[in-house]
C-alpha cells in the first residue's frame, strides 16, 4: 500500500492506495505553524497502526516552498556572483541583492581570473553588519569548473556563515541567469526546508516503522525526504506537479487535454500532447524568477472557490484575492461557493448563509439572487476559459515539449478536458459549454494531488561533458572529475552516464523496475587548433523518465 499526502496553503490531503485505487482519503485544514501535527492528522485518518506496517512508500507534495516564494517569505540572501566579461552586472537577476567579485573561468573551465580574496572580505564585513547569514555564490562558467565557487564557499563557511548553496550543484546548464535565480531561491527556502525535513525526521519517528519518505518535485518526480534538502528548490511548484500527476491516470492517449485544478484560491492549468504532459525545457518561472528548474507546464490565475466576489461601479469582480472561506462556512465575504450552494449545484455549508452572500452582490447588481449566482459561476468559468486561450495561444507560438521529447512543428488542441478539485463538480458543466471542450471530473477529484504524488516514481537527471582534448568527463553537480581516453565516443558518454544515473536514482529512493534512463539532450563539437581537429567536446543531459510507477506496490 502507498499513503499520499499533499500539504496545502489551505488543507492537507491524505491517501491510503492499493492497486492504483484509492482505499481512504481525508481532508484537515493545515496548520502552518505545526506541519508535523497536520500531516500526523491526514495519516491516522485513514491509516490504521496495522495499515502503516503494510506501507511500502510515503509520498508528500507541498506548497510551502511555493507559497514562501508567492507571498515574499524568504530569507535574505546575499549573492556573490563572479560574472567575468560579456555582461553588465545591472542585467543579470538579483542585481540589487548581488555582490559582484572577481573570478572567471573560461568556457572550457580553464582559469582565465583568479578569486581576490581582498574582496571576499570586505563584503563578508560588510554583509555581517546586516547579519546576513545565508549566501548564494554563483560564477559564469562554473558548471565546467567549479574551483572558485568551491574556494569562495569554503570561506564564508569558516567565517561563520549559516548556510551557502553553490550554482554548479543545482544546474549542469550553462543559462547563467537561470542559474542565479536557481541559486538564490534554493538558499532563500534552505531553511524553511530545513524545518520540513526535521518535522518529517519526527514523523517517521511518530510512525515507529521503517518506510521510505519521498517528497515530490517540480518536474512530477519524487526525492527522498533528507536528499531533498540538498536542492529544495527542486519542490517548488511540487503542487501543481502532483496535480498533473494524478490527473495522469485519466488523460486519453494519442489526444491533447486539458487539465483544470480549481482550488480554494487558484486554478491551475496544464496541457498534454498525445497524452503527454507539456514540460518547460529550460526550467520553470515563479513570480518573477526563472530558475534552472525543470518542471512541468503549468499555469495558474487567481480564480477558485473561496475567491472574493464583489460588485464595483456596477461591474461583477472576482478574484485574485481570497478573504477566508465561503460565508456558507461562516466566511467574511462572497465567493463562488456561495453560488454554487444557492444553485443548489453543491450541498454543502448553510444555504441560508449562501443565499445572504448572493443577496447582498444582487443589490448591487439589481437582478435577483439566482440571477447573480449564475453569473458569478459564468465569470469564474469566462476567466479560466480566457487563461486556457491564451496558454495555448502562448504554447503553440513555440516549440512543444513533453517530458520525452521535442514534437516538431506541434500545435496543441485539446479536445479533452478533466476538471478537478473540490469545485470541479459544479464548475464542470458550465466549464464545458464555456470552454467548447468536453469535460470530464474524475472520482475523488477533491483529493487528486495527493493521490498524484502517491503514485509518481523518483526521477534525477546527469548533465555531462567530455572533452577527448582535455582528457577529462566532468559532471559538475556531482563534483565528478574522471580521465578517459581521446577516442571516448558519445556511445561510452551515455553509457557511463547511464550506469552514474542509475545509481544516483537508486540513492534517491527508485524502486529498480521504475529506473528507465533516457537521453534529453545531447550536442557534440570539434575541438579545432591550428586548423586541425584535436578533440571532441560533448554534452549529453540523462534523465530517469518522469511518469507513474509502474505497478502500485502491495
Amino acid at each position: 500500500m502507498i499513503l499520499g499526502i499533499d500539504v496545502g496553503g489551505t488543507h492537507t490531503d491524505s491517501v491510503l492506495m492499493d492497486n492504483r485505487k484509492i482505499i481512504k482519503k481525508f481532508k484537515v485544514l493545515t496548520d502552518k505553524s505545526n506541519i508535523l501535527k497536520s500531516v500526523l492528522t491526514a495519516t491516522r485518518a485513514i491509516a490504521e497502526p496495522q495499515d502503516i506496517k503494510k506501507l511500502q512508500r510515503i509520498v508528500l507534495s507541498t506548497t510551502i516552498s511555493t507559497n514562501a516564494v508567492v507571498q515574499d517569505q524568504l530569507d535574505d540572501v546575499a549573492l556573490v556572483v563572479m560574472n567575468g566579461p560579456g555582461v553588465a552586472p545591472q542585467d543579470l537577476p538579483l542585481y540589487e541583492k548581488t555582490r559582484h567579485i572577481a573570478g572567471y573561468m573560461n568556457h572550457r573551465g580553464m582559469e582565465a581570473e583568479p578569486v581576490n580574496g581582498a574582496e571576499l572580505e570586505e563584503i563578508k564585513f560588510m554583509l555581517d553588519k546586516k547579519k546576513v547569514g545565508h549566501y548564494a555564490v554563483i560564477g559564469k562558467f562554473s558548471t565546467r569548473n567549479s574551483s572558485h565557487e568551491m574556494q569562495v564557499q569554503k570561506y564564508l563557511v569558516k567565517d561563520g556563515a549559516k548556510h551557502v548553496s553553490m550554482s554548479h550543484q543545482l544546474s549542469g546548464a550553462l543559462n547563467f541567469p537561470r542559474r542565479i535565480a536557481t541559486t538564490y531561491l534554493n538558499e532563500a527556502v534552505w531553511e524553511l526546508h530545513a524545518n520540513l525535513v526535521a518535522q518529517l525526521d519526527a514523523y517517521v519517528k511518530e510512525l515507529g516503522v521503517n518506510i521510505p519518505l519521498y517528497i515530490l518535485k517540480a518536474d512530477g518526480g519524487t526525492i527522498e525526504y533528507r536528499q531533498s534538502q540538498r536542492q529544495p528548490v527542486q519542490t517548488i511548484l511540487s503542487g501543481p506537479a502532483a496535480t498533473i500527476m494524478g490527473v495522469l491516470p485519466y488523460v486519453p492517449l494519442g489526444k491533447d487535454s486539458v487539465s483544470i485544478d480549481i482550488g480554494g484560491t487558484t486554478t491551475d492549468i496544464a496541457l498534454f500532447a498525445d497524452g503527454v504532459p507539456l514540460l518547460e525545457p529550460l526550467g520553470v518561472r515563479i513570480e518573477e524568477h526563472k530558475p534552472a528548474v525543470r518542471g512541468l507546464l503549468t499555469h495558474s490565475i487567481g480564480v477558485g472557490g473561496d475567491s472574493h466576489v464583489r460588485v464595483v461601479d456596477g461591474t461583477l469582480l472576482l478574484g485574485p484575492e481570497r478573504r477566508g472561506p465561503a460565508m456558507a462556512f461562516d466566511g467574511p465575504v462572497p465567493t463562488p461557493t456561495d453560488a454554487a450552494i444557492m444553485l443548489g449545484l453543491a450541498d454543502i455549508g448553510d444555504k441560508g448563509k449562501a443565499r445572504q452572500a448572493m443577496e447582498s452582490l444582487a443589490a448591487a447588481t439589481k437582478q435577483t439572487p439566482e440571477k447573480t449566482a449564475q453569473a458569478v459561476l459564468d465569470l469564474a468559468c469566462k476567466l479560466i476559459s480566457d487563461k486556457v486561450a491564451s496558454m495555448l495561444g502562448e504554447i503553440n507560438a513555440k516549440p512543444v515539449y513533453t517530458i520525452h521529447e521535442l514534437l516538431e512543428g506541434r500545435k496543441v488542441n485539446p479536445t479533452e478536458m478533466i476538471v478537478v478539485g473540490g469545485p470541479a463538480p459544479f464548475m464542470a458543466q458550465r466549464l464545458q459549454e464555456v470552454v467548447g471542450i468536453h469535460a470530464t471530473v474524475p472520482g475523488d477529484s477533491d483529493v487528486i494531488n495527493a493521490s498524484g504524488a502517491a503514485m509518481a516514481r523518483t526521477t534525477v537527471e546527469l548533465n555531462m561533458v567530455a572533452d577527448t582534448e582535455d582528457g577529462t568527463l566532468s559532471i559538475a553537480e556531482e563534483g565528478v572529475v574522471e580521465k578517459i581516453s581521446p577516442s571516448f565516443s558519445e556511445k561510452d558518454l551515455i553509457k557511463r552516464g547511464t550506469h552514474l544515473l542509475s545509481e544516483k536514482a537508486r540513492a534517491a529512493g527508485a524502486r529498480e523496475e521504475d529506473i528507465v534512463v533516457e537521453v534529453a539532450d545531447i550536442q557534440s563539437f570539434n575541438v579545432v587548433r591550428g586548423y586541425a581537429t584535436t578533440g571532441k567536446n560533448t554534452r549529453v543531459r540523462l534523465q530517469v523518465k518522469p511518469g507513474l510507477i509502474k505497478q502500485t506496490l502491495n
